[in-house]
């Protein structure tokens, strides 16, 4: 599986942005998708989570709210709707998948970084 994450750019704060993950190679309706997240100096951390089948998904606290994952089946893409975005928002902001069931904390792909920086 390879991802592709795109979408990233500079916006200021209580600004919209949305990510894009275009997926490629089989996914299944037992894979998770996700999206993470590195700041300058910090760990990465998980954002958001979605079931390739059904629609169950997840968030960290932190973007609870704010942010709305999403999936179009047809175009094998995963969407990450950012609103509200603070400054703390800033950071590369990466895709995974989990192939087979919902431990997307532990991917087994990841996708190139896409650079998401919020100005106060």
């Amino acid at each position: 599986v390879q991802l592709q994450a795109s979408g990233g750019g500079s916006v200021q704060a209580g600004g919209s942005l949305r990510l894009s993950c275009a997926a490629s190679g089989r996914i299944f309706s037992a894979t998770t998708l996700g999206w993470f997240r590195q700041a300058p100096g910090k760990e990465r951390e998980f954002v958001a989570g979605i079931r390739w089948g059904g629609s169950s998904a997840f968030y960290a606290d932190s973007v609870k709210d704010r942010f709305t994952i999403s999936r179009d089946n047809a175009k094998i893409t995963v969407y990450l709707q950012m609103k509200s975005l603070k400054p703390e928002d800033t950071a590369v902001y990466y895709c995974a998948a989990k192939m087979w069931g919902s431990e997307i904390r532990t991917p087994d792909y990841w996708g190139q970084g896409t650079l998401v920086t919020v100005s106060s």
